[in-house]
């Protein structure tokens, strides 16, 4: 475990939304990445005591959240549907943006890494569209929003909801900048990604493409490997699922409740009142603003009522954080130990993932 003795926000509970980085005058900061827990720490040598760090950190300073003033529920035509992790509502928005002249901002998979980029045009959307399950990496995004800004741009940025509160601090919360925010479980460091395709034999940086879902079957597909056979869930996808490898600071998010810190937020409707849609994609759409009223109407999204209450109690990150279980400690000392990744998962899980192994077995033969 390592020591660090000055960080921008409690120890152990960053978030690695990395705008302390972007904000930084001296590059004073580097994100600290030890799978368990992230900490941005100062190097006190650069360190200038201007505070712009501490005051721009979500952590330290979250943004204010706002109480929905509608709860909907929709999809998308039929090819941004099919081609969306759940209703579409994420990849329609982008497209809406760009038709207005919006910048648009939102996370792409490249290289092995999960980078922040700008959108200009609707040719770049395949690349943004799906869920990622992982720690993202916003390096330089906020400064190149601002930026934007202030030449008189229209921006929507997506993200999750510690990204979004971070980007509205940085921004001030400038009236051209609009945000939607994610409801989100938790994220995992991308090491411990890495680490799991390693197990099953692939070098993440050398993949084309992943992707973490397909409406309602949660499994990693990629391209040009398959990283299990059809049927079969991996090692990471399960102890995500079962909330094992987040970061510390998602057990304590301050986001996880019905008020929120985006404009618009979005989902999957898993409380819904129709469930035969729920298998093709359907999104769960809150909307805090008058800002985010204004860009729903622009939008070409079929939207239906969706019962609040049913919609809190299925989707558990708007009552509470992620709950630790009881296994992740151990879980961590194993990895620790030199245990390999899928290994401690394993051992984490021993009923499924003998019944996972099994089923791998049969699938090949």
């Amino acid at each position: 475990m390592r020591k660090y003795n000055f960080t921008v926000c409690q120890l152990n509970q960053c978030a690695g939304c990395m705008a302390c980085m972007d904000i930084c005058p001296r590059q004073a900061i580097s994100v600290a990445d030890d799978k368990k827990y992230m900490n941005a720490v100062i190097d006190t040598s650069r360190c200038i005591h201007c505070n712009a760090c501490h005051n721009v950190c979500q952590r330290n300073h979250t943004a204010e959240m706002r109480e929905p003033m509608e709860w909907l529920q929709g999809w998308g035509n039929d090819l941004t549907r099919t081609t969306s992790s759940s209703g579409g509502f994420g990849q329609e928005a982008m497209r809406t943006a760009l038709k207005h002249g919006f910048i648009v901002t939102a996370c792409h998979f490249e290289k092995g890494d999960f980078r922040f980029g700008i959108i200009e045009d609707e040719s770049e959307l395949a690349d943004y569209v799906g869920s990622k399950y992982v720690k993202s990496n916003p390096i330089g995004i906020y400064r190149e929003v601002r930026r934007k800004l202030i030449q008189g741009k229209r921006v929507l940025f997506i993200g999750l909801p510690c990204q979004v509160s971070s980007m509205r601090n940085f921004a001030k919360d400038h009236k051209n900048l609009y945000t939607i925010d994610l409801i989100c479980h938790g994220s995992p460091s991308v090491q411990l990604l890495k680490e799991s395709m390693k197990d099953y034999g692939y070098d993440l940086s050398k993949v084309d493409d992943i992707h973490f879902r397909e409406h309602d079957r949660f499994g990693i597909t990629s391209r040009p490997v398959s990283i299990v056979p059809k049927g079969v869930q991996d090692c990471y996808t399960r102890a995500f699922l079962q909330g094992l490898c987040y970061t510390e600071n998602c057990y304590s998010c301050q986001y996880a409740r019905t008020a929120r810190v985006g404009d618009i937020t979005m989902g999957d409707s898993w409380g819904t009142e129709m469930p035969e849609e729920l298998h093709k994609g359907l999104s769960l759409v809150l909307c805090q603003t008058e800002k985010g009223r204004e860009f729903l109407h622009m939008m070409d999204f079929k939207f239906w009522p969706v019962d609040r209450e049913n919609s809190i109690k299925l989707n558990k990150q708007l009552q509470r954080p992620s709950l630790i279980p009881s296994q992740r400690e151990k879980f961590f000392q194993n990895l620790e130990k030199g245990i390999s990744f899928n290994h401690a998962v394993g051992i984490a899980y021993p009923k499924e993932y003998i019944k996972q192994s099994v089923k791998k077995i049969l699938r090949k033969l």
